[in-house]
């Protein structure tokens, strides 16, 4: 039986979309596995690739550029995947780039991606091995969960534990948050606190005003202060000093003339014939000795005061000096 012509017009529409189909899947698939540009291999080596299979995709940048050429195991702990990338990819593929598996979306096929260099300045070329990352995959993160899962138990009963202590009155806290008359105490004693810091802010706000006091030119210390008032004390004591050494040599003196003269030696010897101005020389030799052993006493006491007990100390480093 012949065909008809519309069996045959039938027919050939048929096959001719057919054969668009077959070129076009053809095409995608070639385009997919770059059969259809120019493409150059490098590789990178792994300990686990982790269900990575021949065909995969390879992104750069989240882009894709290729795909896995073939995967070679090179021993027990080292895995080389070779990999076709696009001829015009490679100059921005630095030596330092870094290639690490993924997973395409959560559940999706495994994936290269390969990360962009940034100490290098050198691309890679045609036969390079680039730098490898393992990753952590599903299996390690789940045991990870897992392990973080149970720790959060763990805690969360612990803190159960606590809580119920602590409605039930057990421990310091509990013990804090239930008795009454602790809390009282704990009232009072924070209470007195601040009683004790207000009297403390108090006294130091006194011991301030004080020492503010001893700043004061009117008072004996701020006087001291002044320079020239410290200058002029200093120059009184030095001149005290000076006329009690001149009284000292006076007086050794005039003992020594009354001597001569109760011997009969000198000028003076008939001078010591006459009652009457002995008598008026010995009371007022009596007078200068009481002076003198006053003077001294003054000076003492003042070498003992101690507003004047550190500059008689320096006189005495300085004599000490000089000898």
């Amino acid at each position: 039986m012949e065909k008809s012509t519309n069996q045959k017009i039938r027919l050939g529409i048929f096959v001719i979309i057919g054969t668009f189909f077959f070129i076009a899947t053809i095409y995608f698939i070639g385009n997919k596995q770059n059969m259809f540009n120019k493409t150059c291999t490098i590789n990178a080596t792994f300990s686990n690739i982790n269900g990575l299979q021949a065909g995969n995709n390879i992104r750069f940048s989240g882009i894709t550029v290729g795909t896995v050429k073939d995967i070679i195991i090179e021993n027990d702990s080292t895995i080389i995947v070779n990999m076709m990338i696009e001829e015009k990819i490679l100059p921005y593929i630095k030596k330092d780039a870094i290639a690490s598996i993924g997973t395409d979306g959560l559940v999706g096929n495994m994936v290269i991606n390969i990360s962009p260099g940034k100490k290098s300045n050198e691309s890679v070329k045609a036969g390079d091995r680039i730098l490898s990352e393992n990753r952590m995959f599903t299996d390690k993160i789940l045991k990870t969960l897992n392990s973080s899962t149970n720790n959060i138990q763990i805690i969360t009963e612990n803190l159960a534990n606590i809580t119920n202590n602590m409605n039930d009155g057990k421990g310091t806290i509990g013990m804090l948050l239930n008795d009454t008359i602790l809390s009282q105490d704990v009232k009072k004693t924070v209470y007195y606190l601040k009683i004790t810091s207000k009297n403390a802010s108090l006294s130091i706000s006194n011991l301030n005003s004080i020492i503010t006091s001893l700043n004061n030119k009117n008072n004996v210390i701020g006087v001291l202060k002044d320079s020239t008032v410290a200058s002029n004390i200093k120059k009184t004591i030095t001149n005290l000093e000076n006329s009690s050494e001149k009284i000292n040599l006076v007086l050794n003196n005039l003992n020594g003339t009354v001597t001569n003269i109760k011997d009969g030696k000198g000028a003076l010897n008939y001078l010591s014939n006459d009652p009457k101005l002995v008598k008026q020389i010995d009371s007022t030799m009596i007078n200068i000795n009481q002076a003198s052993e006053r003077l001294n006493e003054n000076l003492e006491a003042l070498k003992h005061n101690f507003l004047f007990r550190g500059y008689f100390k320096k006189q005495e480093k300085l004599k000490k000096s000089s000898k």
